[in-house]
């Protein structure tokens, strides 16, 4: 496993990094894109703003025809496909569960959220939720392309971001350690021909969940 940190003494040589101001766009790759067009622009609302279309991918100089388009969010960001003229859609990670990879929209109330909710539904898509997630409240579901997608309604103010952004370092510092811990007893158990160790966070910020 590699890891990705800055040496010390490099640090005050390279420039200040960047202002990341927003999100650009993120590209998935569509199956067809008149069904994904219908779906983000007709019922999520999001307008279709801009094509490239190329028979080489610009970056790699590969060969490949395609259709790039992306539509408008209202802080103007961007989501974005790629239908590459074949019919076929992404698959999915075979190592990792549906509800992992996922995308998720902000809207501005809850009352915004299960209205969109009832818009999705009475358009024949599969709503789960609303889910409360305490500091917002979500609902998923999949586009075409089997996409997961999330709307999610803001509970938490700035103020309560702000502190819990206090302790976040230390939290994933110490899951950290719990995870180099866990490792060890992994490889002992893998030698030994023992079950495996079952890593839990530290701490269970979703204790009404019970498995």
């Amino acid at each position: 496993m590699k890891l990705y940190a800055l040496p010390e003494a490099l640090k005050s040589q390279l420039p200040a990094p960047a202002q990341v101001q927003q999100l650009h766009h993120y590209a998935y790759r569509a199956r067809d894109a008149e069904q994904t067009r219908s779906f983000y622009e007709d019922i999520l609302g999001l307008p279709l703003y801009h094509i490239i279309q190329s028979d080489i991918v610009p970056s790699t100089g590969e060969y490949c025809p395609y259709t790039h388009f992306f539509f408008r969010l209202q802080d103007g960001s961007f989501i974005a496909f790629f239908d590459l003229g074949d019919d076929t859609a992404a698959e999915a990670s075979r190592n990792t569960p549906l509800w992992v990879n996922h995308i998720s929209f902000r809207v501005n109330t809850v009352q915004d959220l299960e209205a969109m909710k009832a818009r999705l539904q009475a358009a024949g898509v599969d709503v789960l939720g609303v889910t409360d997630h305490h500091i917002f409240k979500s609902i998923y579901f999949f586009d075409p392309n089997g996409i997961r997608l999330e709307l999610t309604a803001q509970l938490a103010d700035e103020f309560q971001m702000l502190q819990e952004s206090k302790t976040a370092h230390a939290r994933l510092a110490e899951w950290g350690e719990r995870k180099a811990a866990w490792r060890q007893e992994r490889d002992a158990a893998l030698a030994a021909g023992l079950p495996l160790p079952v890593l839990k966070p530290q701490h269970n910020d979703r204790p009404e969940l019970v498995h």
